[in-house]
């Protein structure tokens, strides 16, 4: 009997009305309401039959209006996330029927809330304790009623996505093999189901099911790959734009499995073009972009035009031998040149499937692309054109080798496309140009790259803001690339720059400093001219006075200026000292800002720390561009003491730059830091901890530099930092930054406290070698090898095991200092005297021939 009462449940008229206000009180803008709100719902927790209201408002209370309902069950899915496994069975139980019976609500937002209430119960293992879930939802699919066939498959698909792994194991009896039968009975056209998939939003989430599936259980769909390939390429024609885009995904997602080639390689005839034609601008999308608007650039932009920048902190790094590209991947030149409009559509899922699939046929791709682009490349209509550029585009960084042939006709034909009529032909002709800029450069400078230039620089100052934008950023990508061989053009780039100045709206001007600071970081000390320094710096000064403290465009002129300080260098010293003077006013604001905020949360903001980080990172750069010049600065401010606070926060970024500047003012004036060693010293070590990458690898370099400066001094410290720095270097998958830093800072400690370090040698010697063979000769290396050779010197029986190791790391030297070579002899002939001439030969035949020929050729072993 009791049981049947607890189905029976009815809500008491006062309770409803009781939360019913609540709901209404918690959609108020009002915070202090808000938290009014959120300490009652707390309270409410502790009656078990609350959770009941929550669910009867959601499915039976028809007379509220929908946002009220679907905030009671987004309450309730709240409730399920923290307390679930203290609900009392009927609860529960009757939650779940309610849920069940209510999946196919009138209304769409209803319908949703109950398909996330649905899921994040299941998600909370209890899809074995509700076993008739995906039975009922399967059943539901054949509904003859659209509203429960639709909401039924959007709960499928939330369940898809979160309980994905547990959904093909044994302890449910594998759904998914009764699951993915029935999506595809889906498509079987004699079944009568075809009749929803007439219905846009069925065929949405049809599309978006199987893409979920793809993603997480490829090899269910195997078996039916044929087929679901021939539908998808039916839905990414779809006359409706969302459900193409669904569809479309389709391939993105496909394209990123490793069984991609095999599957896809005999749909490509049809695939290619489908993509390639959804890469054209749609009438709607022409219309949005204002694409018949050619000359803009008077007209001030809107502030919500302008995305929000992140700025990337300093990260302390060394520099290999491979000829200066740089793996840490950045996604700079991904395909932004509409993002104005909806951040994601047709054209854009298009054109990047196209792109990952280059890179996954490469070559191979061309038969299916070429005969197409020669027709869209020279088309008469602007929208084709632009759309076969776009193509170009897209295929550049897997089809490189195989465009090659083809570039010195296309490189003036897309030179030209530059003065296009048609603004937007304009602004992607600047793209994919970024796109080939690696070729451009590595062929004779007055071929191409004189003439890209030329046409780019113009561009920069086009009457249209979009294309500014393109070719700013195209500009950028150029500067990367060309490094040094813009050095002889550079007065008519900075003319160019500067002019821009004056001509740009607010979001472009954002870009403009990007541009100056790739610039700066290209061409290095080569900006370090009176006649450069003349044009560059007092347009960035003026902005830099107009702009306020709190100005969140000071973080875009900050960097920027951080990467012309460091080109300058000794140029920079007649603009450093204001600008230092802000940097520390900055920190010094926010760390005050902090303090008040975290002592009377209620009465004052949280600051943006990102003005205190940017303002570190560039008191980095000053004090790397300025070296010893920075002291008097620093002697005249209050910086050390805020940097011993800024080590302390509990943002990592805000440590992780504040150690990169403790490293640069360790090099700059130790004098000034010399004083503080001791109380930096236990947070350097504290700060060792690989779960924050970038802040353990700036402490880690820090330490590095430190010791280097402490020389014997450093002694008391070795406990604090050593254990954590061997750990890091032995443990698996650490990321090469890492690796190479604490490498040297190891090094370092050994050189200057060989007794305290060589009695480790044995720890971690086989990682210390792997790690330093590939960077470059330089200081770093320098000391550290000095260092690990001292430790020998101490500890030979610590390097026998690996010697081969050490071998290889020396070996790896091009040319190291005459002392530094002499160690090496020392230590190589040493091993060879003590293991005799048997011995070693037989070690050295394991040796591969390069190593074997340096080593006799340079140290005659």
């Amino acid at each position: 009997l009791q049981t049947k009462m607890e189905y029976e449940w009815k809500p008491d008229e006062q309770g409803l009305q009781q939360i019913l206000q609540l709901l209404k009180e918690s959609q108020s803008p009002d915070t202090t309401i808000q938290r009014t709100v959120q300490q009652k719902l707390e309270q409410l927790n502790q009656y078990p039959d609350f959770n009941n209201y929550l669910i009867f408002v959601l499915t039976k209370l028809k007379s509220e209006d929908e946002p009220t309902r679907s905030l009671s069950g987004l309450i309730l899915k709240n409730n399920v996330k923290a307390h679930f496994q203290n609900f009392p069975n009927g609860v529960t139980d009757f939650i779940k029927s309610e849920c069940l019976n209510n999946i196919g609500d009138s209304s769409p937002l209803i319908r949703a809330t109950v398909g996330i209430l649905i899921t994040t119960i299941a998600s909370k293992g209890e899809l074995q304790n509700w076993p008739d879930l995906l039975p009922k939802l399967c059943s539901l699919l054949d509904s003859e009623d659209y509203n429960t066939c639709e909401g039924a498959f959007g709960a499928l698909q939330k369940i898809c996505e979160d309980s994905a792994e547990i959904l093909d194991s044994d302890v449910l009896d594998r759904p998914l093999n009764i699951m993915i039968p029935k999506f595809l009975q889906f498509f079987k056209h004699s079944s009568p189901k075809i009749r929803y998939l007439y219905k846009p939003e069925v065929r949405k989430n049809v599309c978006r099911a199987l893409v979920m599936l793809l993603e997480v259980r490829m090899d269910r769909l195997l078996p039916h790959m044929h087929n679901i390939v021939e539908y998808m390429l039916q839905r990414t024609q779809d006359q409706d734009e969302n459900v193409a885009l669904e569809a479309c995904e389709f391939w993105l997602t496909l394209a990123e499995q490793p069984i991609c080639k095999d599957v896809l390689v005999r749909h490509l005839p049809k695939l290619i073009p489908v993509l390639v034609n959804g890469m054209k601008y749609s009438d709607i999308d022409i219309i949005l972009l204002k694409g018949d608007v050619e000359e803009d650039e008077t007209i001030p932009d809107s502030e919500q035009d302008i995305r929000p920048r992140f700025h990337r902190s300093r990260t302390v790094a060394q520099q290999h031998d491979e000829d200066g590209i740089e793996e840490e991947d950045d996604d700079d030149d991904e395909m932004d040149d509409d993002d104005t409009i909806s951040d994601w559509n047709l054209r854009k899922c298009s054109a990047a499937a196209l792109d990952v699939l280059a890179n996954v046929y490469r070559d191979e791709l061309l038969p299916h692309i070429l005969p197409l682009l020669k027709e869209l490349l020279f088309h008469h209509e602007w929208v084709v054109k632009e759309s076969g550029i776009l193509v170009l585009g897209a295929i550049a960084e897997g089809c490189m080798q195989g465009m090659i042939p083809y570039l010195p006709e296309l490189i003036p034909h897309l030179i030209q496309c530059l003065s296009d009529k048609k603004a937007l032909v304009r602004s992607i002709t600047c793209w994919t140009l970024s796109r080939y800029a690696h070729w451009v450069v590595s062929q004779p400078p007055d071929t191409y790259l004189k003439p890209l230039m030329t046409e780019l620089l113009k561009r920069i100052l086009d009457s249209n803001k979009r294309v500014q934008e393109a070719a700013c950023s195209a500009f950028a990508t150029l500067e990367e690339e060309a490094c040094t061989e813009l050095v002889p053009y550079l007065a008519y780039i900075l003319d160019t720059l500067v002019f821009a100045f004056s001509k740009y709206q607010h979001k472009n001007l954002l870009i403009l400093y990007d541009a100056i600071g790739t610039l700066a970081d290209s061409v290095g000390h080569h900006l370090n001219k009176p006649e450069y320094i003349q044009m560059l710096m007092p347009p960035l000064i003026q902005k830099w006075n107009m702009l306020k403290d709190e100005d969140k465009d000071l973080f875009p002129l900050l960097e920027c200026l951080s990467s012309v300080a460091t080109a300058l260098q000794s140029g920079f010293l007649p603009y450093c000292e204001p600008v230092y003077q802000r940097c520390v006013n900055l920190v010094q604001k926010t760390l005050a800002q902090a303090m008040l905020n975290n002592a009377q949360p209620d009465q004052y903001e949280a600051p943006d720390k990102d003005f205190m980080i940017v303002a570190l990172d560039l008191l980095s750069g000053l004090a790397e561009g300025l070296g010893g010049n920075i002291e008097q600065l620093v002697a005249r401010s209050n910086i050390l003491t805020l940097m011993y606070q800024c080590m302390q926060d509990k943002m990592p970024e805000v440590r992780q730059s504040s150690f990169a500047l403790l490293g640069d003012l360790t090099k700059a004036c130790f004098q000034h830091v010399k004083p503080c060693i001791a109380d930096f010293m236990p947070i350097l070590g504290t700060n060792l901890n690989p779960e924050f990458i970038s802040v353990c690898n700036n402490a880690t370099w820090a330490i590095g530099e430190i010791s280097i400066q402490m020389g014997i001094e450093m002694q008391p410290y070795i406990p604090m930092v050593l254990h954590q720095l061997v750990e890091i270097i032995n443990r698996p998958n650490t990321p090469k930054t890492l690796l190479e830093n604490t490498a040297i800072t190891i090094g370092r400690l050994g050189y200057v406290c060989p007794q305290e370090v060589a009695p480790m040698l044995q720890q971690f010697i086989r990682p210390w070698c792997t790690s330093l063979r590939n960077i470059r000769d330089n200081e770093e290396k320098d000391s550290a090898f000095r260092g690990i050779c001292t430790m020998i010197s101490v500890n030979p029986s610590g390097v026998i095991q690996d010697f081969i190791f050490f071998c290889d790391a020396v070996a790896s030297w091009i040319n190291p200092k005459d002392d530094l070579r002499d160690m090496f002899c020392k230590i190589l002939h040493g091993f060879k005297n003590q293991v005799g001439d048997e011995n070693w030969r037989r070690f050295s035949d394991q040796f591969p021939l390069p190593l074997k020929e340096r080593l006799a050729a340079f140290y005659g072993v």
